[in-house]
């Protein structure tokens, strides 16, 4: 049983107002997604240094990498599934295979749980976020994708600071486990429920290739390996954001490991941290409704390049105020997450409009797959340079990288013509 776009019987259509009950259960999954791996946000990595005695920073931030590299091979991995399943299949399983990570995160009896933690999750993750994202650009059509991108991200983003707000509040009173973790029941429980509600959208994309103009050329390959070596580094546009979304994740895998032991060591208790880590994904949550709805009417270059810069402003800062960290940490946080705001969707609509319907899925999970391998990136990164010169040099390193990724991406991508 499930709530239909339109109701039985009367033809399918594309567009927001039509197929709202539909994309509202979507923005409501998405929630729970959000929220599953914001618990994560501000406890692990004190959980990996004052529970566990991990004294190595590359150590603590292996977590990050086997999620990184999990999501980003889920992602790939989704892209191709959709051509043999449909995307509600899909999003049901990616729920199943969660249940167990709010368990493992509340009671893990070593790291390696915790790690295998994060493997799980990064499949949950590249599924569930994954289709839900692809069943809204379904719904609504070629003219809503910016807006569709940004309500999307803007549900789960959102939920991801709130979560990240919320546990360190309780590991305030509670202690680092089992209390904030088990937020994560909630969100497994609620988003599986309503992924078994939700309807497929295949009826969606098959209208829209009905009436789509611009045909699959013959002989053109719309197979994985082509469709990624042509979001990679084929087409230009698809290349520049395909790089952009890399850099743009390195930086958040950056934040996610180094910002509490970086604030921490300057003297911020757990709550403090927990509003930092809280406001940067809020912000970059709610921020792009407006700027999803923006990138549709003066274009997503614009969104893009100004966002990456934006974040790398937002790398310098924490450093340039670091002797007032917790001002050093809020305004940082609203610089990361206005400029992710403005980047965010405008990379997925812009990966959306370079390509056809019939690769489309592919496409997005090629993107997705650079986009969230900056996770494993940027841990790996943070963690050899916070080794070998300290939590700072990871915050140059992360400004230098994605004020370069803003210039590139300036020069590479191009705007599609308006549908």
């Amino acid at each position: 049983m499930g709530f239909a776009a339109t109701p039985p019987g009367r033809p399918v259509r594309l567009g927001l107002r039509v197929n709202r009950v539909q994309f509202t259960l979507l923005v409501i999954v998405n929630v729970c997604v959000g929220g599953l791996v914001g618990l994560e946000r501000t406890t692990v990595p004190l959980i990996g240094t004052e529970v566990f005695g991990l004294t190595s920073d590359l150590a603590v931030f292996s977590f990050i990498i086997a999620f990184g590299l999990t999501k980003a091979m889920t992602n790939l991995a989704a892209g191709a599934l959709t051509a043999r399943f449909r995307r509600k299949q899909l999003l049901v399983v990616g729920w199943l295979i969660g249940i167990p990570v709010p368990f493992a995160l509340a009671w893990a009896p070593s790291w390696g749980w915790i790690v295998a933690a994060n493997v799980l999750l990064g499949v949950n993750q590249g599924l569930t976020w994954s289709m839900t994202v692809n069943m809204k650009i379904d719904l609504v059509g070629p003219a809503r994708r910016g807006l569709a991108t940004g309500l999307n991200e803007a549900a789960g983003y959102t939920a991801v600071g709130a979560t990240a707000f919320l546990t360190g509040y309780l590991a305030t009173v509670h202690g680092l486990r089992p209390v904030p973790e088990l937020l994560g029941v909630a969100f497994v429980a609620a988003g599986l429920a309503l992924s078994l509600v939700v309807r497929d959208t295949a009826a969606h994309v098959a209208l829209e290739l009905a009436r789509h103009t611009e045909r699959v050329p013959s002989g053109e390959e719309t197979g994985l390996r082509a469709v990624f070596a042509r979001t990679s580094w084929r087409d230009r546009s698809l290349r520049g954001a395909s790089q952009a979304g890399l850099v743009n994740n390195l930086g958040d895998g950056l934040t996610w490991g180094v910002f509490p032991l970086l604030f921490t060591e300057q003297g911020l208790g757990l709550a403090a941290v927990g509003l930092i880590k809280g406001l940067y994904p809020m912000l970059w949550g709610l921020g792009q409704i407006p700027t999803g709805h923006l990138c549709d009417r003066v274009g997503r270059k614009p969104l893009i390049v100004y966002g990456m810069l934006f974040q790398a402003a937002g790398f310098a800062l924490a450093l340039v105020l670091l002797s007032r960290p917790l001002l050093a940490g809020i305004l940082s946080a609203v610089l990361l997450g206005l400029g992710t705001a403005m980047a965010y969707p405008a990379l997925i609509a812009s990966v959306s409009d370079h390509a056809h319907p019939a690769w489309r899925a592919g496409a997005l999970g090629t993107y997705r797959f650079w986009r969230d391998m900056g996770y494993a990136a940027g841990a790996l990164v943070a963690g050899l340079l916070a080794d070998a010169f300290g939590l700072s040099a990871t915050v140059v390193a992360a400004a230098v990288l994605t004020a370069g990724s803003g210039l590139l991406a300036a020069r590479w991508i191009t705007e599609h013509p308006a549908p």
